[in-house]
């Protein structure tokens, strides 16, 4: 079983001074601005950022392009769905019209068809009348 042993305080700054030194020697191993390697470097990241870029802007164009061709769609979807309801429209109201011109033309048949009963009734009740009058004056 192995103990645990706390590090004291000499052993702790001790291992902070040496991650200290490690870094700065990192630092300082670090090549310069005018290496090749970091210019390399510094024209592929920034080849990358340009790829990047132009991928970026070819999508928004490519969206843009969708969007105009959605529009264009649903302007002309509607325009079709506006001319089908206008087609629809003249329809109902020609069959209203043809109702109410039957509607018409079947009152006047009735009013006609009433008038001819009363002039048939007020015949036979003239016919009726005469008849009376006539037996009362022989």
């Amino acid at each position: 079983m192995a103990l645990y042993r706390e590090k004291d305080i000499f052993e702790r700054r001790g291992a902070a001074n040496e991650a200290k030194r490690a870094l700065l020697e990192r630092f300082k191993a670090r090549p310069a601005e005018n290496d090749p390697q970091v210019l390399a470097r510094k024209a592929e990241r920034q080849a990358i950022l340009d790829a990047r870029e132009k991928r970026a802007i070819e999508k928004e164009k490519l969206r843009k392009e969708r969007e105009a061709l959605e529009a264009a769609e649903r302007a002309r979807r509607e325009a079709a769905e506006a001319e089908q309801r206008r087609i629809e429209e003249e329809r109902l109201a020609a069959e209203a019209k043809i109702r109410e011109q039957q509607e018409i033309e079947r009152v006047a048949l009735e009013l006609a068809e009433e008038a001819e009963r009363k002039a048939k009734r007020d015949a036979r009740y003239a016919a009726r009348k005469q008849r009376k009058r006539g037996g009362r004056t022989s």
